[in-house]
Parts: structure tokens; C-alpha cells; sequence
């Protein structure tokens, strides 16, 4: 339905945004619906708001006034509701949460199980995506958190919460001949030929990989860790994951980690939230529930 409040909500998106379709995408609506909305707005007021650019839309005059005269009355009004949801605690509603795939393995578990105990009429929205969707799924505001590698992250539009460093491994089969003599410091993959499994182009683990100077052979390439391991499991070739994936998952695969020894492949796991939007409780107290358990994770 057409309520005031919801068309002016709508205008005043598309004049933060000076754009119709990154409106709609921010509202999660088609543009032709934030369209007709605009359209139906500018007719109750017998004026245009907004003229087209090259780059979207700016206002007009009488766009302007109407901007500067709904921006304190919004804003106050949001505040106050932020203030009441604050003070007095929520108990229900949704939370989506976005992460890289590879810590739904040995973090989220215990992120999700202790934020849900304590918040049990919550609906918890949980979404294994690339480092590049969880960026985006947070700055287009669809995740109200993201979990992901530090080096994806490189736009203001987000803040990050610094979380563990994750350290990689080189994952193979158990092989009873397989030779005895890796060092005990690890193996040295420099000028290695190495045969891979990997997550697609555009990954942060596999540019973390190729940006150490490694140059493997990708044989096989898969979105998810199960379907990875399934192939190293196969024979297909080994992988490079974190070493904080747990022994039992491997096993259950046939499969063990070996120590990296150069080159270094680590990097830092962060949280990161939408630095413009003022975020829910709920979701503060998931980020909180995240920073609580990677207080508690060894080095």
C-alpha cells in the first residue's frame, strides 16, 4: 500500500542514492516499482522531484525543499525508535548474517549456537557466500553482518571488526605410501607442482593463494568446502583450506592437513557492518556474540 510515509521513505532513498535502480535494490524492489511510486508521489504534489543525469537523477528545486524539510523530521523519528529498541531489548525479528564459506566449519557454529540460546524467538538469516557477495550482500544492506578476509574488504562504505587470523594448510589424502620426510616445520610449496582444488576465480582464498607467488595447476574448481573436499577425497587433487577445519570433518573424507612452511598463507578474518546504517540490537548483539568466541579461539 501507498502510505505517505512509505512513498516519502522511498523519495528520500533515491535522493541519498541519486539513483532510481540503486534505490530499488537497496528497498529490494523492481525499479519499475520504485518508479511508479516516485511517479504517484510527484503527482499528489504536482511537481517533479527529481530530472534525469548521465549518472541517475538529481533533485530539482522543489525536490530539494521537500528533502531538506523531511530529513530532520525522519531522522529524529528514527533515532527515537532506535533509542526505544535500546533501552527496552528485541526479542524477535530477523538477523542475516553473511559469511565465507570456510568458517561455517569452525566458527559460526559456535557464533550462531550462542546468539540463538540467548535469543530464541529470533530468526537467524545465515548466507555462505564469496568474500565479494558477503561485501556486497552488507553494503547493499540485504546482510545486516558479513564475516570475510580482510583483503576483500576495500571500501568505506563498511566498518570492520578485526575477529582471528586464519593460517592455511595443504589438505591430501591418506595415503599409506605416501613418503615420511616432510619436515616438521612444514612443507616449502615454492616451485612446486602443485595439482589443486579450488574455489573459482574471484575467491579470496584462491587470490590469497596466487598472490603468494604460487602457480598451481587448478584441475578442478568448486563453490562450497564439502564439494572440495569430495574431489580431493576422489584423488582428483589436494587443496589449500584453513587449518583451523576440524581433524574429524577430514577424516570423515580420508583425508589430513599438512603444515605450510613458506610461502605464508595467512590472513585476517573480519566482521564487517554497513558504516552509514545505524544497525538493529539484534545485530549488535550478533556482532558481539562474534567477537565473544573469537576471544576464545587459539592462535
Amino acid at each position: 500500500m501507498d502510505t505517505p510515509d512509505r512513498l516519502l521513505r522511498i523519495f528520500l532513498r533515491i535522493a541519498e542514492l541519486k539513483s532510481l535502480s540503486k534505490a530499488a535494490e537497496d528497498l529490494d524492489q523492481t525499479q519499475s516499482g520504485v518508479s511508479r511510486q516516485l511517479a504517484t508521489l510527484e503527482a499528489q504534489l504536482g511537481k517533479p522531484l527529481f530530472v534525469r543525469t548521465g549518472r541517475g537523477v538529481a533533485l530539482t528545486e522543489a525536490g530539494q525543499k521537500l528533502q531538506e524539510a523531511l530529513e530532520g523530521p525522519y531522522r529524529a523519528i528514527d533515532q527515537a525508535v532506535d533509542a526505544i529498541r535500546d533501552a527496552h531489548g528485541t526479542t524477535q525479528g530477523t538477523v542475516r548474517l553473511a559469511v565465507v564459506h570456510t568458517v561455517s566449519y569452525y566458527f559460526i557454529a559456535d557464533v550462531v549456537a550462542s546468539f540463538v540460546s540467548a535469543h530464541p524467538n529470533v530468526n537467524l538469516s545465515l548466507m555462505g557466500r564469496s568474500s565479494a557477495d558477503v561485501v556486497a550482500l552488507v553494503e547493499s544492506g540485504k546482510a545486516d553482518l558479513g564475516v570475510v578476509y580482510d583483503t576483500a574488504v576495500d571500501t568505506a562504505t563498511l566498518t570492520t571488526h578485526p575477529l582471528f587470523e586464519d593460517e592455511m594448510c595443504l589438505v591430501t589424502l591418506q595415503r599409506p605410501d605416501a613418503p615420511q620426510s616432510i619436515p616438521g616445520d612444514g612443507l616449502d610449496l615454492r616451485g612446486q607442482p602443485l595439482r589443486l582444488v579450488g574455489f573459482p576465480h574471484g575467491y579470496a582464498l584462491r587470490r590469497m593463494v596466487e598472490s603468494a607467488g604460487l602457480q598451481p595447476t587448478y584441475v578442478a574448481e568448486a563453490e562450497t568446502v564439502d564439494a572440495i573436499l569430495k574431489l580431493v577425497s576422489a584423488g582428483v587433487g589436494d587443496c589449500i583450506l584453513p587449518c583451523r577445519l576440524p581433524d574429524k570433518l577430514l577424516h570423515e573424507y580420508g583425508l589430513h592437513k599438512l603444515k605450510i612452511r613458506s610461502p605464508l598463507l595467512r590472513r585476517r578474518m573480519v566482521a564487517v557492518t554497513h558504516a552509514a546504517r545505524h544497525a538493529l540490537p539484534l545485530a549488535d548483539t550478533l556482532l558481539a556474540s562474534a567477537l565473544q568466541v573469537a576471544r576464545t579461539l587459539k592462535p
